[in-house]
């Protein structure tokens, strides 16, 4: 999608009823609202959440979501259990969007967080769900919809977009290309001060992109759209650019790409493992999001294998990739499929649990999973249709949780 469409995104499923896919038929489902439609206040409750394959009751936490869309339901954060049942929810207004919602710790306490419209950045709660900051992003740019990490020393990590204008005739462009910037910053949380700063436009080649050129030089083309910044095992970035295929990673204090995986430029020679697949491009992923460092030169990734113009699979994936440094290969080693086959057009995120299962949000397609480490299906779940969460976590979240009488912030702007 050009620059313009991603800016409009979020807002996208509550101008028009979405064309989602509805879930295989052969489960027996278990439909879980505790709330109904509507809550004690009269207002629209969250989406009902209905547990296809139940289990996972394994101690790795709550679900945490942030559903948006065009339904009778209302949108928000929301902590849920394993078993459907609403532990707090954070109703917002129908013309506001959160995303990116999870605990994570600041200070040394533990906190939740997300990026919320209205805000234009991200908000962190306490543990007894007040309000403590808000964070922006600095040098004239502003935050997106994708990231809100807090890092292990108390600042955080976030994207944030802007325009530029770029001289495209090597590649067959105009000379006066309107380009979207795509920027990473490093934000004191308590001044609000950048601390770093890294622009993809400075450091990758336009012609690395797979998106074709708009057809104006006036409409801005969105040739990176960075869409994830994760902290590496080692304490650098890894950056996803979901138009050139390409993870990168980025030094954190001098801004050098000390290597790229996958797309035009890969620093590794892709392979399969026995029983892995490379799509159709010879690339381990393409349009994908959020890769995590496990350790051991072990990363995953969300590979939607969808985007503009082609699927390279007919699915999207969860993949785990293998790099060895000394001799530049990259080898796919296991690869866990969406539950239902679907393919995932934008979003997606996969999450390596403290006992080593996968927890997988699918979205737009609706989905949460988890797997084992063999790949085994423990546990998948669906909203209803038109309701969707960029991000899907399982956290632990230390305050007691009340199921019978679920918590609520009233809605924001009231």
């Amino acid at each position: 999608m050009d620059f313009a469409s991603r800016a409009s995104l979020w807002r996208w499923s509550r101008r028009r009823k979405a064309a989602v896919l509805t879930a295989c038929a052969g489960f027996s489902a278990l439909a879980v609202a505790p709330w109904g439609t509507a809550n004690a206040a009269g207002s629209p409750g969250p989406p009902p959440f209905t547990i296809l394959t139940p289990g996972a009751h394994n101690g790795n936490g709550d679900i945490f979501l942030a559903p948006f869309g065009d339904s009778d339901y209302a949108g928000g954060p929301e902590i849920v259990t394993p078993g459907g049942k609403v532990v707090w929810f954070h109703p917002l207004p129908v013309s506001v969007t959160a995303t990116d919602f999870r605990t994570q710790t600041y200070l040394g306490q533990p906190v939740l967080t997300w990026w919320q419209e209205d805000v234009g950045g991200g908000v962190i709660y306490n543990d007894h769900f007040q309000q403590i900051a808000t964070v922006r992003a600095g040098n004239g740019y502003t935050m997106d919809v994708h990231e809100f990490l807090i890092t292990p020393w108390n600042t955080a990590l976030i994207l944030a977009d802007g325009v530029t204008t770029a001289n495209l005739a090597t590649i067959g462009g105009p000379a006066d290309q309107q380009v979207a910037v795509n920027v990473v910053q490093e934000i004191d949380i308590k001044t609000g001060r950048v601390l770093f700063q890294w622009n993809a436009n400075d450091y990758v080649p336009y012609r690395d992109s797979h998106l074709p050129l708009p057809t104006s030089a006036s409409q801005p083309w969105d040739w990176f759209h960075i869409n994830a910044v994760h902290l590496d095992v080692d304490g650098n970035l890894l950056v996803s650019s979901r138009h050139t295929w390409t993870v990168y990673k980025v030094n954190r204090y001098t801004g050098k790409i000390m290597w790229e995986l996958g797309g035009k430029q890969s620093y590794f020679t892709l392979k399969a493992a026995p029983g892995q697949v490379l799509d159709r491009a010879g690339e381990i992923f393409a349009w994908q999001h959020d890769p995590e460092g496990l350790g051991s030169g072990l990363y995953t990734v969300f590979d939607n294998e969808t985007g503009v113009g082609a699927s390279l699979l007919p699915y999207s994936r969860v993949v785990t990739v293998r790099l060895d440094l000394r001799t530049h290969v990259a080898a796919l080693v296991k690869s866990d499929n969406q539950p239902e086959g679907l393919l995932v057009g934008f979003g997606g995120n996969a999450e390596t649990t403290k006992n080593g299962d996968l927890f997988v949000g699918w979205d737009p397609q609706r989905y949460v999973s988890e797997f084992s480490p063999s790949g085994t299906l423990l546990f998948n779940a669906e909203s209803p249709s038109g309701n969707i969460s960029y991000r899907a976590y399982r956290l632990p979240w230390p305050s007691p949780a009340d199921v019978a009488h679920p918590r609520q912030l009233p809605p924001a702007n009231e």
